[in-house]
């Protein structure tokens, strides 16, 4: 049964489920990452076997195994992939940036190069799991950046991977597909093997040891984020559909027993209402199981006295998915400061931007969408600043350049500025 709290009767850090990691988790990722480093492939292989019962003979994923697997998807499905596709890469163009240059004084020119990343590695989880829409969430626009070589990562159960995410490859543009999982694919990408390249930059989810190899590796390449479990928490006034609201809770409910659900509302006959219905839907569920740990454990309804005041609430959360279903979403929209990625009005349920509306899935959790952001293409690019001065435009700063650094005891620094004068000053 999902817990009923007031506002002053709860700790906001104590709303969602916010793991710390575990010791032994880090240890044994720790002996992974190291064993990749000394022995590549020999040690994927056998990782492989262990992990995943696969005997690898051959690594790579070939294109004629891709296509095969294009093939074998019934074509109604590849039809929803490619217009998932579409939907996604019609938002993300519109994130491309450009380079900038422009002359603030007389002689001087400044401004920012954009450069794509060359190889970028995307992590796709396997095994019992199915996930061709976090290929297309990390490798789409990872390809509109324009990131040279994008490859793919995936634990192949006995050998095999789910076709279905080999066809979501194809038409995400992934490069090159590799049969191996866990912690040591994340090594084999950040420091690179006889098989796979090293790349700058590893994105997608995982289970703990793929979140703690990521963060081990973080330095020797970077990464887009830790991920934690799936939050969503739902605002929603007295005139909504309690059934619909529980049906939103749940589509979070079902990632994982650790992944928390909040409704947040100004009505206390909804919070009953959706109560009820959580007990009516739970059962009805593949992963009932699942569904009911996470709202037994991590499940909240939150009475505010207000939609304003629920607004308020959300910002401290700061929660991952944020559905505010009410009739004028977006008079509240400006109020909402901390959310990853906001659902508004009634008939926008967030698994519309799991899959569909072209907005991305990957983002922030555990509190940091306080300063952290949804992937986006600029992930997938680097910024250089360039500057340019004349003879005539440095001369005007030179003694100010000069006067600065020795100031902060930077000699070396104001000589590199006064001396294309000293020594023409000589001749």
């Amino acid at each position: 049964m999902i817990k009923q709290y007031t506002y002053n009767e709860i700790h906001i850090d104590d709303i969602f489920s916010r793991m710390e990691e575990k010791n032994e988790i880090a240890d044994v990722v720790a002996e992974i990452i190291a064993t990749v480093r000394k022995k590549g492939d020999k040690a994927l292989r056998e990782y492989s076997l262990r992990f995943d019962g696969a005997d690898l003979e051959k690594m790579e994923v070939s294109a004629e195994e891709i296509q095969e697997a294009y093939e074998a998807v019934a074509k109604e499905f590849i039809f929803i992939l490619e217009e998932a596709a579409e939907h996604i890469r019609g938002y993300h163009e519109k994130q491309k940036r450009t380079d900038l240059m422009y002359m603030p004084r007389d002689g001087v020119i400044l401004g920012q190069k954009i450069t794509p990343l060359d190889k970028v590695g995307l992590y796709v989880p396997g095994g019992t799991a199915n996930y061709p829409s976090t290929v297309l969430m990390n490798g789409i626009p990872a390809k509109i950046a324009g990131v040279k070589e994008v490859f793919m990562v995936t634990p192949a159960k006995g050998g095999k991977i789910n076709p279905e995410v080999l066809a979501a490859a194809k038409i995400a543009g992934v490069d090159r597909i590799f049969k191996i999982g866990g912690a040591q694919a994340i090594a084999a990408l950040a420091y690179g093997t006889e098989t796979i390249p090293r790349v700058d930059k590893i994105v997608g989810p995982g289970n703990a040891f793929v979140a703690e190899a990521k963060k081990q590796v973080f330095g020797k390449v970077s990464i887009d984020m830790i991920a934690g479990p799936s939050e969503i928490l739902v605002i929603a006034d007295g005139q909504s559909d309690a059934a619909v609201v529980a049906a939103d809770l749940l589509s979070q409910a079902e990632h994982d027993t650790m992944a928390s659900a909040v409704l947040v509302t100004d009505s206390k006959a909804l919070a009953e209402a959706v109560s009820a219905c959580l007990e009516e839907q739970i059962p009805l569920l593949p992963r009932k199981e699942i569904a009911r740990k996470s709202i037994d454990i991590n499940g909240k309804i939150i009475l505010a006295e207000s939609i304003q005041e629920a607004i308020e609430i959300a910002n401290q959360i700061a929660p991952e998915h944020l559905e505010l279903c009410v009739d004028h979403p977006f008079e509240y929209l400006g109020d909402i400061r901390h959310a990853g990625s906001i659902f508004l009005g009634r008939y926008a349920p967030e698994a519309l931007g799991d899959y569909f509306s072209g907005t991305n899935h990957t983002l922030p959790t555990g509190g940091s969408a306080r300063f952290a952001s949804p992937l986006s293409v600029d992930d997938f690019i680097k910024k250089s600043s360039f500057t340019h001065y004349t003879k005539d435009a440095l001369a005007k700063e030179a003694d100010k350049i000069n006067a600065f650094a020795q100031r902060e005891g930077l000699a070396a620094h104001g000589k590199s500025a006064m001396i294309r004068f000293e020594r023409e000053a000589k001749k």
